[in-house]
């Protein structure tokens, strides 16, 4: 497999720091608001690479942090490290404590990503949880002169690690050109980001410390979490492409002077998603949540096969037409692998020796190959159609082999457990309904028109919806 690494801007063969073992660490959740459909985005993305490197062997171990606090409102600025803590900005403004607004939202980020399929991470650590281990960290780069402490604040020094840039471009000399930042009384270097903070009287979320009662800057928690359940390197570390700079460009530079070993061997980001050209921002009023897609009337599957639809690394415009269309190829999917559950020995007499093999193998290989060129999920789907349409022709042309429906199910399985869509209706068909319809098949090689008629109209009345293409029948569930 070759995966685009954002550090060497660059397709890389990936090769694991451990032979059959893959690890992942994923930006989480800033626990203080509904997830959009942005995240989602970035969240489905991490969870196909995942599933991928499971489909070829390797045993993941996944990580995916949740940040209930330290994660400022004025992320967007300078290093963020100034604003609000947006947890606690959250708690203030619903009346409820940090805590409440933390479980909350943790919740139905969790519950989100159980509607997406999304496979939950092996681990969820949380930041509040995790404060002593960044402690830990901060006092080591304190000790090796990465860091300095100011009136109860800990800053890093960025000029103390000279790759620092490396993963954004963002280099101190590419910085000071041109670059407006606001000048913070207690730093050596305008570009220096906190590692903690000495927190006033009436912040809520604040802890012990050696240098103040305060608390963790954000880009500190994630170095403590992923050291921590993943070792010193790691193989993958997935975001969005607004987390590159600062949040990664921080990683990096604490983690590696923390260790002294390379941090991530491949970074991988998301692009954004846009809605009529432009960023989804709270600010324009154009996020989308879950609820609001299925208020819309399209399902969570509707909106995973509309990102697997487009190339992660390739920005999205969403719109409602390009959920109704992936809102179709989930249905064409569905409806083939419906036929394939329901009707395996449908044409078995009638085809016989004159039946065609299709080049099942042919199709897997070519699924590996897209999904080995930088998780290429477009170009995987395509070939799912592709694979539809050569079966759709052999139906019509009374020259399909009943020993591919099997064959076939099976492929698509295998492939679906990288693509993660969860189908309807399948298992919904009640075994008196699957009789209903062979009793109605055989009505129809026999010509006897007038029964296949009544089992067609007594289908209907016991709920469901007998169609006749030339492809053969479909059977749906009435609405």
């Amino acid at each position: 497999m070759k995966i685009y690494n954002t550090l060497t801007k660059q397709k890389e063969l990936f090769e694991p720091t451990n032979p059959g073992k893959a690890s992942m660490y994923t930006c989480g959740p800033t626990v203080y608001g509904f997830v959009h459909v942005g995240n989602i985005r970035s969240y489905l993305f991490a969870d196909t690479l995942r599933r991928y490197l499971a489909y070829q062997g390797y045993e993941v171990k996944m990580i995916k942090n949740v940040t209930d606090v330290g994660h400022l409102t004025e992320d967007d600025l300078a290093q963020g490290d100034s604003g609000e803590d947006k947890v606690a900005k959250a708690a203030k403004k619903e009346k409820k404590t940090p805590e409440e607004i933390a479980r909350f939202y943790e919740a139905d980020f969790k519950e989100v990503e159980k509607e997406m399929n999304i496979l939950p991470a092996h681990y969820f650590p949380r930041a509040t949880a995790h404060v002593g281990q960044m402690i830990k960290i901060i006092e080591k780069l304190l000790e090796k002169g990465h860091a300095y402490e100011v009136n109860g604040n800990v800053f890093f020094d960025v000029t103390s690690f000279a790759d620092y840039g490396k993963l954004s471009g963002n280099t101190l000399e590419n910085l000071k050109v041109g670059a407006r930042v606001e000048e913070h009384p207690d730093k050596k270097n305008p570009w220096d980001f906190a590692l903690w903070i000495n927190a006033p009287k009436e912040h809520v979320l604040k802890w012990e410390s050696p240098w103040s009662l305060g608390y963790p800057g954000w880009h500190i928690e994630c170095s403590a979490m992923s050291t921590e359940y993943l070792g010193n390197t790691i193989d993958f570390h997935t975001g969005g492409e607004d987390n590159i700079f600062p949040h990664h460009e921080a990683e990096i530079a604490q983690t590696e002077c923390y260790t002294g070993q390379k941090f991530v061997k491949y970074w991988l980001h998301a692009r954004h998603l846009l809605m009529g050209g432009e960023k989804m921002s709270k600010s324009k009023g154009n996020l989308f949540t879950l609820p609001d897609i299925k208020e819309k009337g399209f399902s969570p599957m509707d909106l995973r096969t509309l990102f697997l639809s487009s190339h992660y690394r390739s920005q999205l415009d969403f719109s409602w037409e390009s959920l109704e269309q992936a809102h179709k190829n989930l249905q064409k999917i569905n409806d083939f692998v419906l036929e394939l559950e329901l009707n395996g020995k449908k044409f078995e007499q009638a085809l016989g020796s004159l039946a065609q093999s299709m080049d099942i193998s042919g199709y897997e290989k070519r699924f590996g190959e897209a999904m080995d060129d930088d998780l290429n999920t477009p170009l995987a789907l395509s070939i799912v159609y592709e694979m539809i349409g050569e079966y759709n022709r052999l139906h019509a042309d009374g020259n399909f082999s009943p020993e591919d429906y099997g064959k076939l199910l099976s492929h698509w399985k295998k492939m679906n457990s990288v693509f993660g869509l969860v189908l309807q209706g399948q298992a919904e068909i009640p075994e008196e309904i699957r009789k209903l319809i062979a009793d109605r098949e055989q009505a129809r090689k026999e010509k006897d028109f007038a029964k296949s008629d009544d089992l067609r109209s007594l289908i209907e009345k016991k709920g469901y919806l007998v169609e006749d293409t030339k492809e053969g029948y479909k059977i749906k569930q009435k609405d």
